[in-house]
Order: structure tokens, then sequence, then C-alpha cells
């Protein structure tokens, strides 16, 4: 048997994740499961190390795993998706509507990942480019959502919305959420967006706080190109991609948004239905003594 790498993405930030490294190296060592971890790291634990910011040094990987909650995940998979490296999150955080297992399944999972004893699920992807005078000055790929926010001012804004070419809205709002089937239980669906199955090839855009009764989410297909533009009165308006902001967007500038030719590979080990486990996951939300 091929002996597989593994890229651990932890976040360090939660004590629960740096408890679990050492065991989990020991564990892997046992196991024959190559590990590489961040590079600021990996030297204090005796394994390969890597870069986010040297794409050589993650081409190693044929896996890709998260310790953390989906945030940690999707900052994750933004770097695996170009490469066509499939990811899996361990869930320390509370809802993990991404993430694959709970961290007393952590080891399970592993050990099938290295037997082969697991299914690919392909996410479609948003990608993102900002045009000022005809030239691309900002672009972005995002697994969940793109969203174009007011900034401290409290004026609302103002966004003309084109849909395959054809105009489609003038949203007056605090902003504009547009995010994948993926993202739909994420920031679109607190601004009241409807829930969608993450198999779809759909985009979803959520205006934030709209000011007309006209204003409601809109479900088209990921194919359709959406170009927005700001109209006057021209307010601070900034562009983020998964939560990391890309740009701010200046009276002239056209965001253009389209699919993305990458996708997202999510490794599935559990035989659990969406059906049965999205109501749980969202339940999780009421008692957060719990996790």
């Amino acid at each position: 048997m091929k002996k597989i790498f593994i890229g651990i993405f932890p976040n360090l930030a939660k004590d629960k994740v740096q408890e679990q490294i050492a065991p989990l190296m020991e564990f892997c060592r046992a196991n024959e499961i190559g590990i590489l971890l961040p590079r600021d790291i990996a030297a204090e634990y005796g394994t390969e190390s890597y870069c986010v910011k040297e794409e050589e040094t993650m081409k190693k990987m044929d896996f890709a795993v998260s310790l953390g909650g989906d945030g940690t995940l999707l900052r994750m998979a933004r770097y695996m998706a170009p490469l066509n490296i499939p990811v899996m999150g361990v869930n320390f955080g509370r809802l993990g509507f991404l993430t694959e297992v709970e961290l007393p399944q952590m080891q399970a999972a592993f050990l099938k990942i290295r037997n082969g004893d697991y299914t690919l699920e392909k996410r479609g992807m948003l990608h993102v480019q900002v045009f000022e005078e005809g030239k691309v000055v900002a672009e972005a790929h995002a697994l969940n959502d793109l969203v174009l926010a007011k900034g401290y001012v409290s004026q609302m804004t103002r966004l003309q919305v084109k849909i395959a070419g054809e105009v489609s809205a003038n949203y007056p709002s605090d902003g504009l959420i547009i995010a994948t089937a993926t993202g739909s239980t994420a920031y679109s669906l607190s601004a009241g967006g409807p829930i969608v199955y993450p198999g779809l090839e759909v985009a979803i855009l959520t205006p934030i706080c709209a000011h007309a009764l006209h204003t409601r989410p809109l479900v088209i297909p990921l194919k359709d190109k959406i170009e927005i533009s700001v109209m006057p009165p021209f307010e601070e308006i900034s562009l983020s991609a998964d939560g990391v902001i890309i740009k701010s967007i200046k009276e002239n500038d056209t965001v253009v948004i389209e699919a993305s030719p990458c996708f997202a590979k999510f490794i599935r080990i559990s035989p659990a239905s969406y059906y049965a486990t999205w109501q749980c996951r969202l339940l999780r939300g009421e008692d957060t003594t719990k996790f």
C-alpha cells in the first residue's frame, strides 16, 4: 500500500486543537500515515512542513484535513481547490455544517482515508473579479460566499445587479450576499436566505437588511454571470470572499461573479444523510455550553 500524506490545517487558537496534535502525530506514525504541518510548528513535532504561500510545499499532500470549525475548513479549501486536493474537516467548533467528523471519530476517519474507504463530493465555487477602467484589479475564489457590505457609515448601499447580461434588480440595502449552495447555511441563512441542498450548482443572492419589500433572496444557475455596480449616492463598500476582505469597491468599479473553474472536493466517510443531519446541526447553536 502506497503511503499517503495528509496536510493538517490546525486552528491553534483553540486549546483543544493544540492538545490533539501530539496524540494525532503518534497515531499517524504508528499507522504509517505521513503528516505535514505548518512550517512554524512542524519542527516541534518532527515532521515535514508546508507553507500556504509556497504552492510547491503543498503539492506533496494527497489529502488535507482541518482541525477547527467551518471557518478553518473554508480557509483551507481556498488553497486546496486549485491544487485538486481533497479536503475534510474535524469539528472543534459548534455548528460544523461543513466538517465531516467530530473529535471522537478523528482517528478512525484517518484510517478510512488511508484505506481508501471514502467517497468524494464535488462542491461548486464562485470566482470574482473587480474591474477598474476595464482592468482586473482584484480577484478571488469563494466556497461559501462573496459579500458586498457597507462600511461604518449609516447610509444604505444601492447596488445594480445584472444577471446573464440583463438588469435584474436594484438593491437598496446594507449589502448583498452571493452564496453557493454550500454557503446557503452560513451568512445567507442569517440574512433570511433559503437552505439549499449543497450538491446543487446554484448561486443565492440574499440582500442584507433590504430597504424595499420587493427585494427578496433569489436562486439562479451557477453558470449565469453576475455583474454588480454601485449606484449613487456612493458610499464605502467592501468586498469579501469567505470572510476575507478582498477590496474596497469604488464608484466606477464593476464586480463580476462567475462559476469558478475550481471545485472543492470533500471527503465523505460517513453514511449519514444530509436530510437527516442538517436540522441537528442547526439546533447545535441553541446551547453553546455543550460544545
